[in-house]
């Protein structure tokens, strides 16, 4: 039988108050597989973001993992040093957050903000940073000349498109999608949905899907 891709055993995440402690997430288990699309599926503040930033290792303060193990391809996440979650982060597992207006940075261009990306993860710059950023555009359907834009200047479903791109950057095996067709009218959502199961199709990443839906 093959090892799962990701194993969470036992998840368990409080809040630190000054009064008390908040039971967040409690003795969360799932498993998922290569190439599955995974949805963990809960009423808004049950706790499904909380779950990805304790994967991840990105949960602000007062959050404190108080129990629990995470394996993605087998590397003990919890036990991991800070360097290696740095490293480990875009190149093996990438978020699409949950609001694309967020996750863009509003004074920097489409075009700096991919380039970031790729110059810190794979030390490309210049001309080779200009052409992986063509062909992520290129992924998700959005021309070449948009590169120069800024966020206000692209439709919500443009946004979110460019998120998923920036994502795909490195071409991790994971990639975590939160809530990734939020404040997005039903037209637009069911097209952010089928490009990202036909991404799935053609680049065969796995899928850890949150939805409240």
């Amino acid at each position: 039988m093959n090892n799962p891709l990701i194993s969470v055993k036992d998840l368990s995440v409080e809040y630190i108050t000054d009064t008390a402690s908040i039971q967040a997430v409690r003795n969360v288990s799932f498993e998922i597989d290569k190439g599955e699309i995974f949805g963990l599926v809960g009423e808004s503040g049950s706790g499904k973001s909380t779950i990805v930033q304790a994967m991840m290792r990105i949960l602000p303060p007062p959050a404190l993992i108080s129990k629990g193990k995470v394996l993605i391809n087998n590397e003990d996440i919890m036990a991991a040093s800070e360097s290696d979650i740095i490293n480990f982060r875009w190149k093996k597992i990438s978020i699409v957050m949950q609001s694309a207006l967020n996750a863009l940075n509003p004074v920097l261009s489409i075009r700096e903000q991919i380039h970031d990306v790729l110059k810190t993860h794979k030390s490309l710059i210049g001309l080779d940073a200009d052409e992986r950023a063509k062909e992520l555009l290129s992924l998700v359907e959005i021309d070449h000349d948009r590169l120069d834009s800024f966020p206000h200047q692209l439709s919500g479903g443009m946004k979110q498109r460019i998120v998923i791109a920036i994502a795909l950057a490195i071409m991790p095996p994971i990639i975590i999608m939160d809530e990734p067709t939020t404040a997005l009218d039903v037209i637009v959502e069911r097209e952010i949905i089928a490009k990202i199961i036909d991404l799935r199709k053609k680049l065969g990443f796995t899928i850890l899907f949150i939805t409240h839906d």
